[in-house]
């Protein structure tokens, strides 16, 4: 059992329920009774004991914390103020804040983030600082998810006709940022909701989706955008990622307003026109949608909405001891475009920065250029090597630049015979493999120094550890061709150390109710002919680990064999072993910590390459001694009771 005392904040609920229909339940006492459930709702301003009847009421509890705000027509009863002063003993668990509003019609409600922005995110996306926002919109014929945030960007406010919802969920263990968002009377919105967004001054570009996405837009309905847009600028937008429905009435289509313009209506497929003359709005309306058939498309959209100056000269001091030992290239991607770049006054189409330069950019737009960083770290003998791991940063590079940082890679090369080792300094690593996505905002490829690819990996799983017996790159870049966010300052730690016996050794400690893939180095290509690789995997007391080989493809080998073997640590049998010419088990149940070792032969035609899923649960063994206590209890029972009847009569 586990005792906490939250206290909810005035005029907040609080929702402490369990994803499970059965098992931990969460109790309050009231005098001298006990009160227990899946589910808790407090409501007052006072200390409230509360006992979990379980040893880690986190991984099946989640807590919300709900407040509600309403608008007349002239103002709002309160603000979103982010604290949790009162709640930290919830630390540990899965936190959402949900402020629910309610407008005064014919108004709108005004969310105001002009004190920090937001970017909009996909819904799969995570916010670097662990703070993710959504917006959302209730309408009669269901709710609308208008957007999923993070903080700093370039949206300055939003409005939402009738009511909705802003909620903030923060992971357990992450502390909550204290802020606040202002609540106002808006406008007299004839949208779903308007978003304002305020460009910057530059080169710049801001990425937006449609509400529901990657979903449709909802059924005949409208969404706008207006773009605040400095002095002397101009904006382009793009439609991306365009999914258009059947329609039975209307059509879909954009639309433009701009101050002393008529309004400009085309279609998603037209060309989208350059706008010069300031700030302008931007509306998707939706038609009436046939959505009978099945599979048939509904509306989403991504869109690309790029400014600059009508002719900006940008002038770029770069410090390199600002650029954490990094080489910075920048690359002109489009011959086409009217960009000049020029190092110390020399036009280049490539520019290296390895020394303090002074860089001009002219009508430079973010999609004409490409920011990279590179570094080589070298360590020739084992003895000079550094004992302490040496952190692998992303720079933070000066805002002058046209473009952000898009990847950085680093090469390692250990001494002769020496090893790499790479962990994470957020504690864990995943592998990046179908089933098993992530969802973080970078991706961390792995790769030997000729190109071979070792595996993509990113934040938050089961690897502990990565030892690879080679030279080796690591690049880190932004999901889906995204920009690098600077926010992930430390990406891995690295070490140089002496040989290792297999090719590649992985680290695991898989967690309960969280099945964990490993792929063989290179997948879904097949592993190096003759290489080794082990995990050893660690099983917590009184789990088993159950393996599933999925995904097995052997090769016909020329010399030697493939091997797949699972020994248990400390002992010196093998619990499986099967080479490609032999039939075996695709599944196992291991006791405990064990090494699983795979290698690869010459192959003749065909490549080894497997997918193992690795699941723990209860053990087996735990639960025959339970039975075996309950049986020999239940006989004791037995003879007491014959005694005690024996002798009565």
């Amino acid at each position: 059992v586990q005792k906490l005392t939250v206290t909810p904040e005035r005029g907040t609920t609080l929702n402490i329920s369990s994803s499970l229909p059965k098992g931990c339940k969460v109790c309050t006492r009231a005098g001298h009774s006990r009160q227990c459930n899946t589910f808790l709702l407090l409501r007052d301003n006072t200390p409230v004991s509360v006992e979990f009847e379980c040893a880690r009421p986190q991984d099946v509890f989640s807590v919300e914390i709900v407040q509600n705000i309403e608008c007349t027509i002239k103002s709002c009863n309160s603000h979103i103020i982010q604290a949790d002063s009162g709640l930290l003993p919830l630390l540990d668990f899965n936190r959402k804040f949900t402020w629910n509003l309610k407008a005064s019609a014919p108004k709108a409600f005004k969310i105001d983030f002009s004190n920090t922005g937001l970017r909009q995110i996909n819904t799969s996306e995570r916010c670097p600082d662990r703070h993710s926002y959504t917006l959302q919109a209730f309408q009669t014929t269901g709710n609308v998810v208008v957007g999923k945030y993070c903080r700093t960007g370039t949206i300055r406010s939003a409005q939402i006709l009738n009511q909705g919802s802003f909620s903030l969920d923060v992971p357990a263990g992450q502390k909550l940022q204290n802020g606040q968002f202002d609540v106002s009377v808006g406008e007299e919105i004839k949208s779903l909701a308007k978003i304002t967004l305020m460009l910057p001054k530059g080169a710049s570009s801001s990425e937006l989706l449609s509400p529901n996405y990657p979903d449709s837009f909802p059924d005949d309905d409208v969404m706008e955008w207006y773009f605040q847009v400095p002095d002397t600028h101009k904006t382009a937008v793009q439609l991306l990622k365009l999914t258009q429905p059947r329609c039975l009435k209307k059509d879909t289509a954009v639309e433009y307003h701009s101050k002393g313009r008529g309004a400009l209506v085309l279609r998603l497929t037209d060309p989208q026109p350059e706008q010069d003359r300031g700030n302008f709005s931007l509306t998707l309306r939706n038609c009436e949608m046939d959505r009978r058939g099945a599979g048939s498309p509904g509306l989403s959209i991504n869109l690309k909405v790029s400014s600059s100056s009508k002719s900006s000269l940008v002038s770029c001091k770069v410090d390199v001891s600002k650029l954490e030992d990094l080489s910075l290239h920048i690359e002109k991607l489009r011959p086409a475009s009217a960009c000049e770049m020029k190092i110390n006054s020399v036009p280049k189409e490539k520019i290296t920065v390895a020394s303090n330069s002074d860089l001009t950019f002219q009508d430079c737009l973010p999609e004409d250029v490409q920011v990279t960083a590179t570094r080589v770290i070298v360590c020739n003998q084992l003895k000079d090597c550094p004992k302490t791991p040496a952190s692998l940063s992303v720079p933070l590079l000066p805002t002058c630049l046209p473009a952000p940082l898009s990847s950085v890679t680093w090469t390692l090369r250990p001494p002769r015979h020496g090893t790499v080792e790479l962990t994470s300094p957020t504690g864990s690593l995943k592998q990046s493999l179908p089933g098993q996505p992530c969802n973080d905002s970078i991706i961390i490829k792995v790769a030997e120094d000729g190109g071979t690819t070792v595996g993509h990996f990113c934040p938050q799983g089961s690897i502990q550890k990565v030892q690879i017996h080679t030279n080796v790159s690591v690049t880190v870049s932004g999901m889906g061709g995204k920009a690098l966010r600077t926010s992930f300052k430390d990406v891995l730690n690295v070490r140089l150390k002496e040989e290792i016996s297999e090719r590649y050794i992985f680290t695991v400690s898989p967690k309960r109710d969280t099945p964990v893939l490993l792929a063989t180095p290179g997948w879904p290509v097949g592993m190096k002919s003759y290489s080794t690789v082990s995990w050893i995997v660690s099983v917590p007391a009184s789990m088993d680990a159950h393996l599933m080989f999925a995904n097995l493809s052997q090769p016909k080998c020329s010399n030697r064999h493939t091997n797949i073997r699972v020994q248990r640590v400390g002992y010196l049998t093998e619990d499986y072993s099967r080479r490609e010419d032999e039939e075996a088990e695709r599944e196992i149940t291991v006791s405990q910590s064990f090494y699983l070792n795979m290698s690869n032969c010459m192959p003749e035609r065909g490549d080894f390459s497997v997918i193992t899923k690795i699941t723990l649960q209860n053990s087996k063994n735990l639960l025959t001694i339970i039975l075996s206590v309950v049986a020999a209890l239940f006989v004791v029972f037995v003879i007491v009771l014959v005694s005690v009847c024996v002798v009565i009569r």
